[in-house]
């Protein structure tokens, strides 16, 4: 296919098949907000609210509103959310919970600082569309909570000994570098480049490794390597996902050099976490190649592919760099032989190291309405300006 081909079919799986699977199964009418603990068919099979999935959620159909098309069902779908979560979402200090009972009463306290992350980027999304001073103060001050938390996420929810063996870990500033994006509209533009900036420099100089070319998950405080299972750790998903991130953040100042070092990191993680066996990209690795302490390090995963799927287009509308486009076409092929269904619509989200349906559900606890309809419309998008450039270049 070209890119123009590839662009029709994404955007169609995006607009025919995943929406519409999550706007027909997951609307919770009796309580608001969204069921995603759904099966194969869409059926509930648990009806537990996680908050992260629910700001995702928000954040899902206020994108498409504001980039796709201003449809009011789409609106409708995030204020149902938005509402739900307004009610029930935080604790009286603010802080956003992990989980909720599906009438909103608290199941899991704040303990993770990544609820609140989708929770600005939801009410951030959200105050585009509404131009509701409420959905913006609620993405602000969400916002400035994360900063105040950003030097201990967990507080006193952490497990780890103080002290003994501080980590500095990848995955807040990683998602600093894309919520910063989504919050420009509501803050400063030397707040928004000093975030660009500081993020920036932490994933590419903190925790990228030099002599092997990977991105690792943790380090120490100081950024040195950490010979511990927490420190040879490789999370692919994260580091290509981060990425495309950096390549975002990088086209707006046309650094030419950040956009190049990111793809050349892409490329470095898919060469080393491809399983040359059964295809496939590893859940996760150790840079020294000792056994993972995660049992299921050897699954392949919905959002690692699709993440991987977003890095490559980017970096090549980018850069022009043939070898992202050979391995975009190997890991579409790969996705959509084994994870697309196209039966009942959506995605499988976990497959064994075979690439076998290991859970059929379409979503849980950790799978959301949010992976798969970002990245088809993140690579439609992207696709789409591939074909645009590739046609405007004069032939030799």
């Amino acid at each position: 296919m070209n890119e123009q081909a590839y662009a029709s079919l994404y955007a169609n799986t995006l607009l025919q098949d995943v929406i519409p699977f999550w706007m027909q199964h997951s609307g919770d009418a009796s309580y608001g907000g969204y069921l995603t603990c759904l099966d194969r068919k869409g059926k509930t099979f648990d009806t537990d609210k996680f908050i992260w999935l629910q700001c995702r959620q928000v954040w899902c159909f206020s994108m498409l509103y504001n980039r796709v098309e201003q449809k009011q069902e789409w609106l409708d779908f995030a204020l149902q959310g938005a509402e739900f979560l307004k009610k029930f979402g935080r604790d009286a200090q603010g802080n956003w919970y992990f989980s909720l009972t599906r009438e909103g009463k608290p199941l899991v306290q704040p303990y993770n600082i990544f609820s609140d992350c989708f929770a600005a980027m939801a009410f951030g999304q959200l105050s585009q569309a509404t131009q509701d001073k409420a959905h913006s103060e609620i993405a602000i001050h969400t916002y400035h909570n994360i900063l105040k938390r950003q030097e201990n996420p967990k507080g006193s929810y952490n497990k780890a000994f103080p002290g003994t063996r501080p980590l500095q870990s990848f995955a807040l500033p990683m998602i600093m570098c894309n919520l910063i994006l989504e919050m420009e509209h509501l803050l400063a533009p030397e707040e928004v480049d000093r975030i660009i900036q500081h993020g920036s420099r932490t994933v590419m100089d903190t925790f990228y490794q030099p002599d092997s070319g990977q991105i690792l998950e943790n380090v120490n405080e100081d950024g040195s390597f950490s010979d511990t299972f927490e420190g040879r750790l490789l999370n692919p998903g994260h580091a290509l996902e981060a990425m495309w991130f950096i390549i975002d953040l990088a086209a707006r100042t046309s650094d030419q050099p950040l956009i190049r070092k990111a793809v050349d990191i892409s490329l470095n993680t898919l060469e080393y976490s491809w399983d040359r066996r059964y295809g496939g990209i590893f859940y996760f690795m150790d840079i020294k190649g000792h056994p993972p302490q995660a049992l299921e390090w050897d699954q392949k995963l919905w959002w690692v592919h699709m993440e991987t799927l977003i890095s490559l287009l980017k970096g090549f509308l980018q850069t022009g760099d043939q070898r992202c486009w050979q391995w975009f076409e190997k890991v579409h092929d790969y996705c959509w032989t084994h994870f697309a269904d196209p039966e009942y619509g959506e995605w499988y989200g976990y497959l064994n190291r075979r690439g076998e349906v290991l859970i059929p559900q379409k979503g849980g606890k950790w799978k959301g309405c949010f992976h798969v309809p970002r990245g088809l419309y993140q690579c439609w998008q992207t696709l789409d300006s591939i074909a645009e450039k590739s046609s405007t270049v004069t032939p030799q």
